[in-house]
């Protein structure tokens, strides 16, 4: 079975600051791309940004520049640093995986179970 585990979500001012952390454990033969994406209510869940293992990087638009992705190969760790938080940005944050479970499975897609963060005006 494989997990993801994700933290740092929660309530902050527009203009802070939040870093998300989502760890993946279990069975993990090749962890490839890592990345968030969010739902926001009444919306469909939206890219935010992803970093492959070689660790190049894609955004949505609406956070470049305020956004960052990162990732720790040897934990199995991804994190995305959002600074400038704005109070559309709040949404439930989700981390997503595309990994191999076994050395002859193939590749699957992997979700965390959520982190909220709000942003007050």
């Amino acid at each position: 079975q494989v997990q993801l585990v994700e933290s740092g979500g929660g309530l902050v001012q527009a203009g802070g600051s939040l870093r998300l952390s989502c760890a993946a454990s279990g069975s993990i033969f090749m962890l490839n791309a890592m990345g968030w994406y969010r739902q926001a209510p009444g919306k469909q869940r939206e890219l935010v940004a992803t970093i492959t293992s070689g660790g190049s990087t894609n955004y949505a638009d609406s956070v470049k520049g305020r956004f960052t992705i990162s990732r720790d190969n040897a934990k199995n760790t991804v994190y995305l640093q959002m600074n400038s938080l704005k109070p559309e940005d709040t949404a439930v944050y989700y981390c997503n995986a595309d990994l191999y479970p076994h050395p002859r499975s193939p590749p699957g897609d992997y979700w965390g179970q959520g982190t909220q963060v709000t942003v007050s005006s």
